[in-house]
């Protein structure tokens, strides 16, 4: 179907929004569970917070390995939409499934493996270790139950249905805070309150996912669940495996980047790592956009309609743009407050301040880079922004923040600009070829 007069930008641009504004919301209202979580968590004393923050980084990491098997079945299913290819709609519902619960089982079996060691790898003390083990192994129990529920609702997703994933979403941050007031305060089981209660909501929302994903309409699942056609099963390794490499090197990064700041002092850390955390909830709102443009486009991509492509791809950078601004306008005006919301020390807050400020100007670039991942993501072409992604960390961030406190005595406002430098270029490496992807 290609588009007329009469299906004008505005509409695609509406509908790009309404698509992207559960997700939006989803996401938004977990972050800020997350900041209620964390805060019942630290009310406990530092010995708690370090018990739970002591494997974050290695969740981070665990969490990133279905979202990427979440990209393939999300774009096989929007294109397979497009096309009108039912059966091949049913194949990868079918491959879907056996992914999220054989990639969930094996990561589960590693993390319960190695869950004793955890806590001597991350430098835990003493006193620490003992509480942190115990949480890493109950956050592990679950993980079969979570790599069900990111896979199959990026399944859902994939047929414009934003709606039930972010009402499960948001149901099981709930059920969460919830649990963890009644564990950690009325049957005070502090740390391990705290983990039993993410293993439960987890469980839960898994669940419910699955139950959801089976009565869709969408996918009527043909035959035995094991007879998946050989082209089905390698395009999902093709496309999912760039998209974890992307975020391995991503996370990775992340982690030595937190590795060089935590050696410039205490005030310097501390301003970095609530800075960053302050900044979430500010780019939300991208990846929200991504999410739709990785469906809309893949629904595009399989009419083989390349005017609606392009005004999907305008669209949706426009959107992005333009909530990242706002953002950004948002994050220069209440930089302060919000960075007094996580600590009471006047010299943390005055530089975590100045570098919220500053990354405020980088909003609308980092949207950018973001809502154009995701178009590559709908088209299938997950390999290019594997290869941006890793020199922009690794290259532009990683080594240029190394260079630059090692030999050229790089404060903080330096290592943000090398992050800040990372995002435009980035961006800019990405958005520009979007012109020319469209193979007809």
């Amino acid at each position: 179907m290609t588009l007329t007069k009469n299906k004008s930008l505005k509409n695609i641009f509406l509908s790009v929004v309404v698509v992207a504004l559960p997700t939006m919301l989803e996401q938004i209202l977990s972050v800020l569970m997350q900041y209620v979580d964390t805060a019942m968590v630290g009310r406990l004393g530092a010995n708690a917070t370090a018990a739970v923050s002591t494997s974050t980084t290695i969740t981070w990491l665990i969490g990133s390995i279905p979202v990427a098997f979440g990209v393939g079945a999300m774009t096989q299913i929007a294109q397979a939409i497009g096309s009108g290819e039912h059966h091949k709609i049913s194949q990868v519902a079918k491959a879907s499934l056996v992914f999220s619960i054989a990639v969930g089982a094996t990561v589960e079996a590693i993390c319960l493996a190695v869950s004793p060691f955890v806590a001597g790898w991350m430098g835990a003390s003493e006193v620490v270790a003992p509480a942190a083990t115990r949480y890493f192994f109950w956050i592990s129990v679950p993980i079969i139950f979570k790599s069900i529920n990111i896979v199959l609702s990026a399944a859902i997703r994939a047929t414009k249905d934003t709606k039930t994933p972010m009402y499960i979403g948001v149901g099981a941050n709930i059920l969460n805070v919830v649990l963890d007031y009644i564990f950690i305060y009325i049957f005070n089981l502090g740390v391990d309150g705290a983990a039993f209660a993410t293993c439960i909501s987890s469980v839960v929302s898994g669940l419910l996912t699955l139950k959801v994903f089976l009565g869709h309409k969408e996918f009527k699942m043909e035959g035995p669940i094991l007879s998946i056609e050989k082209e089905i099963i390698d395009r999902m390794w093709r496309l999912s495996l760039p998209v974890l490499l992307i975020n391995v090197a991503s996370t990775s990064g992340y982690v030595v980047f937190a590795g060089l700041v935590s050696h410039m002092g205490t005030i310097i850390f501390a301003a970095h790592s609530i800075a960053v955390g302050a900044e979430e909830l500010f780019y939300i709102g991208g990846y929200g956009f991504k999410s739709a443009a990785n469906t809309m486009v893949g629904i595009s991509y399989g009419e083989q309609d390349h005017d609606k492509y392009h005004a999907v791809c305008v669209s949706s950078i426009l959107a992005t743009v333009l909530i990242m601004t706002l953002s950004g306008v948002l994050l220069f005006v209440f930089a302060e407050p919000l960075m007094g919301f996580f600590t009471n020390d006047p010299e943390v807050i005055a530089l975590g301040s100045k570098v919220l400020r500053m990354v405020a100007f980088n909003e609308p670039f980092f949207g950018l880079y973001i809502i154009s991942e995701g178009i590559y993501y709908g088209l299938g072409r997950t390999k290019y922004p594997f290869v941006v992604e890793f020199g922009g960390m690794w290259v532009v961030r990683i080594l240029s923040t190394f260079i630059g406190i090692h030999f050229f005595g790089f404060g903080l406002v330096g290592v943000w600009c090398c992050m800040i430098a990372d995002n435009v270029i980035k961006a800019i490496l990405l958005t520009v070829p979007l012109k020319w992807l469209w193979r007809k």
